[in-house]
């Protein structure tokens, strides 16, 4: 089968297409035909070698994590999916990925696709829908009438993001470009601050929660405009020592995490703010019922561009500029 692979950390021209043998699921897995594939900002990061400490990956490595297809085959132990399920997953940290003719998906990490989406619109989903309903739901614990601050509106996580939060009964604020304002309040961002005309620092006051999406000084800035108590949910780093413990990693990461993400956690504890850093984790489960607010249409996909699978990379160097309005998908069938 063909898919693109890095073969090895930190050069662009590592990452290419390969012939490979196709996978064999194991008892606890399903063997997915891939129809399309979901970008995300980390599938450009991992073959620099951004998160080589943390993804342990076995060279040469398929690229991507989210996934939408049908399942042609099943493990001896799969009790919830059969050949010719139509179904949708996050992979994202197994060691495996999906921009391939065919992908192996753990039983637990799958859910059914929603009736009403097509391939492309389930693909999109996965990675942004999980860390979305983790972030702000798990570990920021929003509440209805709280106030959220959401980053980059109208990128593949913001889009998401944003009706998630307002799912959960939040008020959403967001930094958008002029030409997408209309984009992020049709999602149901109540304060849109146009990054071109003002700064979101000077303008919002008393938020609940903000969802790190932005690199650089964004989350500092950013603690500015919380109340005490209220929390950061950082998916862009710095990784924090609580991270690395959560994952066993050893004494020296540990304290190497507590170190690079030292400064952040000072000056937001100044302020009564709590910081931590969040790694999705593929969910099944959570998937699924994301899935039921697509099938009602509580939430919608935002689909910025779709690419044809022999133009894959040149997806990925697309998605890295950082202009797409919502997500980018590759489509193999």
């Amino acid at each position: 089968m063909r898919a693109l692979v890095f073969k090895r950390y930190g050069k662009p021209d590592q990452v290419g297409f390969a012939d490979q043998s196709r996978p064999k699921p194991r008892p606890d897995e399903i063997l997915v035909q891939v129809h399309t594939a979901g970008l995300n900002p980390i599938d450009n990061m991992i073959p620099k070698g951004t998160f080589k400490p943390i993804l342990r990956f076995k060279l040469p490595a398929t690229l991507g994590s989210d996934v939408a297809g049908v399942v042609v085959e099943i493990g001896s132990r799969v009790t919830r999916f059969k050949p010719g399920d139509e179904v949708f997953a996050s992979i994202f940290d197994l060691g495996t990925g999906t921009l391939a003719e065919f992908a192996v998906v753990p039983e637990s990490a799958a859910a059914l696709k929603p009736p009403n989406l097509d391939f492309v619109q389930a693909a999109s989903i996965p990675m942004v829908g999980l860390t979305s309903w983790q972030a702000l739901k798990e570990r920021a614990r929003l509440k209805p009438g709280q106030k959220v601050f959401i980053p980059a509106g109208s990128g593949g996580i913001g889009t998401f993001a944003i009706q998630v939060a307002k799912y959960l009964g939040a008020k959403v604020g967001t930094t958008t470009s002029t030409g997408n304002v209309g984009l992020v309040r049709s999602l149901g961002a109540d304060e849109v601050i146009d990054y071109t005309k003002q700064q979101f620092e000077d303008v919002l006051r008393d938020y609940d929660a903000v969802l790190g999406t932005v690199r650089g000084d964004a989350i500092e800035k950013s603690l500015r405009i919380l109340k005490p108590g209220s929390a950061v949910v950082s998916l862009v780093g710095p990784p924090d020592a609580a991270f690395a413990r959560a994952r066993s990693m050893n004494f020296v990461l540990v304290l190497l995490f507590g170190l690079l993400s030292g400064k952040i956690i000072r000056h937001a504890r100044k302020r009564g703010v709590e910081y931590s850093f969040l790694f999705v984790r593929p969910d099944g489960s959570q998937l699924a019922e994301l899935g039921e607010l697509l099938k009602a249409e509580t939430i919608r996909p935002v689909i910025d561009k779709v690419f044809p699978f022999e133009q894959a990379k040149q997806a990925l160097a697309y998605l890295e500029k950082g202009r797409s309005r919502g997500k980018v998908v590759v489509q193999m069938r």
